[in-house]
């Protein structure tokens, strides 16, 4: 509980909900974890790690059949972890995490439209992501995480968390896969591996990307609001065109 943004109701020690669990897996419904412990003694860059020992290998020995999404994963022992887990454990990835690392948090200052939850890792965390996705294991796929709050709220003194990404993900996985030589696996981890995970057929529909420059809207409308998108103002190498 606690983990990320309006999740304080959730849900405290996971031996409590095994029952729950159980049905799911007779139901052949997946389980899908925002991966961090949120014991306050614990440093809020090691959470993801402590998750791993402390809920998910107990989970998955006690309910090895049981389908689990590691969500937005952020860091090396969570890449680690999918990659030797069993063919029943798979990962989402989202591509501010591909592209960044922590540092992007206080360029110039503080910039609370970097700030997410799970947040950005050291360099030695985004390295083994981008390696991980650019193997073409299916056992990893893209999650967006994209996560609207409106500017006045993003820009103030306790901000909420999650990057605003859905405007332009796609061209922002491009760009994290032309970076690591990795296009050739990038329909796979946008198309094939979710679907084939979950048990479901593929799209038939496609798009495309083109390599093609174009700036991203610094705003768009939110109601009476606004939202900033990630990278907003700025430039991107790679455009979806249909």
């Amino acid at each position: 509980a606690g983990a990320t943004t309006n999740s304080y109701a959730g849900v405290n020690d996971i031996r409590k909900v095994y029952p729950v669990l159980d049905a799911m897996l007779r139901a052949g419904l997946l389980l899908l974890v925002h991966g961090v412990v949120t014991d306050p003694a614990g440093d809020l860059f090691d959470r993801e790690a402590v998750v791993i020992g402390r809920v998910m290998t107990p989970l998955r020995r006690d309910m090895p059949a049981l389908k689990v999404v590691f969500e937005h994963i952020t860091t090396k022992e969570a890449a680690q972890y999918v990659a030797t887990a069993g063919s029943h454990t798979a990962a989402t990835i989202t591509a501010h995490h591909l592209l960044y690392n922590r540092n992007a948090l206080f360029m110039g200052g503080l910039r609370p439209h970097y700030y997410c939850l799970p947040v950005l890792k050291r360099e030695m965390h985004r390295q083994p992501l981008v390696a991980a996705v650019s193997s073409g294991s299916d056992r990893f796929f893209l999650g967006t995480d994209s996560a609207p709050h409106a500017a006045a709220l993003k820009e103030a003194s306790v901000c909420g968390a999650g990057c605003f990404t859905a405007l332009s993900a796609l061209e922002l996985y491009a760009e994290a896969f032309d970076a690591a030589g990795a296009l050739e696996h990038f329909e796979g981890f946008a198309s094939h591996h979710g679907p084939a995970f979950y048990g479901l057929a593929a799209n038939t529909g496609t798009v495309t990307l083109a390599r093609e420059p174009w700036v991203v809207p610094e705003s768009v409308p939110f109601g009476d609001a606004q939202l900033k998108p990630l990278r907003g103002g700025e430039t991107l190498a790679w455009r979806l065109v249909g």
